[in-house]
């Protein structure tokens, strides 16, 4: 979080701001921000974070109030923990452990392959078993998969080359060998029932961390957890009044 505030429009503005009411109150102000664009083909997670740092450095005076971290951009978050403390006061990392899931490996495996064969369509199918896992709904998964991709995939506004990117990296993704550098504290907040990172693996990172808070948001899904009204509160409640 640093000074400033811009949000997407529409729907997705109200629910954001809503998620962010309570660090609103706070006297804060949000910032959005992911990754850059034109990344190079084997830009990993740890690159990312070096760029986040980057970014801190030039836009936001060196340092932000708190880091709140969700999914990809948790494991981003880790590395930038380890490389760069200096670049936050308050971590946080939602939903979000040092391995992706085989069952999340193999769906990102498949959207990669078809981003690469060029069936944007075929990868917009493959990306809906994030939403809908269920296999019974496949034929659902199929009729979105077009509308997914020109929202999600080829219709963002960034190039088609970074989602692939993106994919590669979060597929042979492990921060295990970096976490036990971290010397912040950190926050972990994770859904009890994500399909992306487990419970075991949740726990192990929070175990690999030196300083690590691990809070369950029991029954919930990874969307679910991501998009929760408990994250700015419990946010709030573990870096106490500034």
């Amino acid at each position: 979080m640093a000074r400033g505030a811009r949000f997407p429009r529409g729907l997705l503005r109200q629910m954001l701001r809503r998620q962010f009411a309570p660090l609103f109150r706070a006297g804060y102000s949000v910032w959005i921000v992911t990754r850059r664009r034109g990344m190079p083909p084997e830009h990993r997670v740890a690159d990312m974070a070096d760029d986040y740092a980057r970014l801190i450095a030039e836009e936001f005076g060196g340092r932000v109030d708190i880091v709140v971290a969700e999914s990809f951009g948790g494991m981003i978050a880790q590395y930038l923990a380890a490389r760069h403390p200096e670049s936050f006061d308050h971590m946080a990392m939602v939903v979000t452990a040092a391995e992706l899931s085989d069952w999340g490996k193999d769906v990102d495996s498949r959207m990669a392959h078809a981003i690469a064969d060029g069936d944007t369509d075929g990868a917009g199918t493959v990306f809906a078993e994030y939403l809908i896992p269920n296999e019974r709904l496949r034929w659902l998964r199929r009729m979105l998969g077009p509308v997914i991709s020109r929202l999600v995939i080829t219709g963002a506004g960034y190039p088609l080359a970074d989602v692939l990117t993106e994919v590669e990296a979060e597929v042979s993704f492990d921060s295990r060998a970096v976490l036990p550098h971290i010397r912040r504290p950190v926050l972990l907040l994770c859904g009890g029932s994500d399909q992306f990172f487990p419970q075991d693996v949740a726990r192990e990172t929070a175990g690999l961390i030196p300083d690590c808070t691990l809070i369950w948001y029991e029954g919930m899904g990874h969307l679910r957890a991501a998009s929760s009204s408990r994250i700015a509160r419990d946010v709030l409640a573990y870096i106490g009044p500034g």
